[in-house]
């Protein structure tokens, strides 16, 4: 019998982000790990109590509002510059480039626009502000080694 979904199982997933209208707007076919119970998981809670108890091979397709998943659209992340002020090697749309906030804490940017001599970045999620759908594909559950758990509790020390 296989084991279900529950504390201190490391759980495998695959899964796949589909938007409001049904695209599909993230894939992941390589097996995401996680140990699952924690209060630390990667998953959004309403997907980790939807794997609950579930085994490998099972799915759950869990809905997420924008205010649920990666909050909204902040237009205060969205900065325009004149583009001689970029690097040449970020001077296209998806560039990636990374920052810190005034407060030293680090950010994520991409750049969504570049017209004439202007470049823009954003700092949101590139899902911010969108209803989006979680099929997530259980692949594998198993008990978590005491190594795992020890680098679980780890993490959490900062």
């Amino acid at each position: 019998m296989s084991q279900q979904v529950g504390a201190n199982k490391m759980v495998s997933i695959a899964y796949t982000i589909r938007d409001r209208s049904g695209h599909i707007v993230e894939y992941s076919g390589f097996p995401v790990s996680y140990v699952h119970g924690d209060n630390d998981s990667p998953l959004f809670p309403q997907i980790a109590s939807a794997l609950e108890g579930l085994s490998t091979g099972e799915t759950a397709e869990v809905f997420l509002t924008a205010k649920q998943a990666f909050g909204p659209h902040d237009p205060g992340l969205t900065f325009s510059d004149d583009i001689d002020n970029a690097p040449e090697e970020l001077r296209y749309v998806g560039a990636e480039l990374d920052a810190e906030n005034e407060r030293g804490e680090p950010m994520h940017f991409r750049v969504v626009r570049v017209e004439g001599d202007q470049i823009t970045v954003d700092g949101n999620h590139p899902l911010a502000g969108q209803d989006i759908t979680f099929i997530v594909r259980i692949t594998e559950v198993r008990d978590a080694t005491p190594a795992e758990l020890a680098a679980q509790a780890d993490q959490h020390i900062h």
